[in-house]
C-alpha cells in the first residue's frame, strides 16, 4: 500500500469540486476509502481547508465535511521541529515547507501529492501530481 501526504490544494479540489482537478482527487480519496492507499494531512492544513471550504458553505456544514475528511485521512502533528525546519528551509512557500517537514516525520510516506510540484523542488521525498499518483497506484496493484 502506498502512503501519500496530500497537499492542501488537492484536498480543496476534492471538497469543493474544482474541475477538472477534482476528478483525480476524488479517485485518490475513493482508493483511500477502499484501503488501497493511505492518505495523510498535516494538522495545519485543516485551518486552510476550513477557510476555503467555508466560503462555499455554512460553518456547520463545513465542520461536518472536516469531520468526514479527518476520518478518511491520518493527521500528522505539527511540532516545534517541523516549524524550525520550515523556517530554516529554502522553500519559497512557508505552508509547503511545513507540509514537507511534517511529511518527513512519517517514514511510511512514499510521496507528496500536489498540483504544484515545482513548489516542492527542495523535497527529498518523491513529489507527484494526483494523476501520477494514480498511475503509480495502478502499476503497483497489478
Amino acid at each position: 500500500m502506498k502512503h501519500f501526504l496530500i497537499d492542501t490544494n488537492v484536498v480543496i479540489d476534492f471538497l469543493i469540486d474544482r474541475r477538472p482537478f477534482s476528478m483525480d482527487a476524488a479517485k485518490l480519496f475513493d482508493l483511500s476509502e477502499r484501503s488501497q492507499v493511505r492518505l495523510y494531512l498535516t494538522a495545519v492544513s485543516y485551518n486552510n481547508i476550513y477557510y476555503i471550504v467555508k466560503k462555499h458553505s455554512t460553518h456547520s456544514s463545513t465542520i461536518k465535511t472536516m469531520r468526514q475528511l479527518e476520518s478518511m485521512t491520518e493527521t500528522i502533528e505539527t511540532n516545534v521541529g517541523v516549524i524550525r525546519g520550515a523556517l530554516n528551509s529554502e522553500f519559497k512557500d512557508f505552508e509547503d515547507a511545513v507540509q514537507y517537514y511534517s511529511a518527513a516525520t512519517v517514514k511510511k510516506i512514499d510521496s507528496i501529492v500536489t498540483r504544484n510540484v515545482s513548489d516542492f523542488k527542495h523535497s527529498k521525498i518523491s513529489v507527484l501530481t494526483p494523476d501520477e499518483a494514480l498511475i503509480l497506484i495502478q502499476s503497483t496493484t497489478r
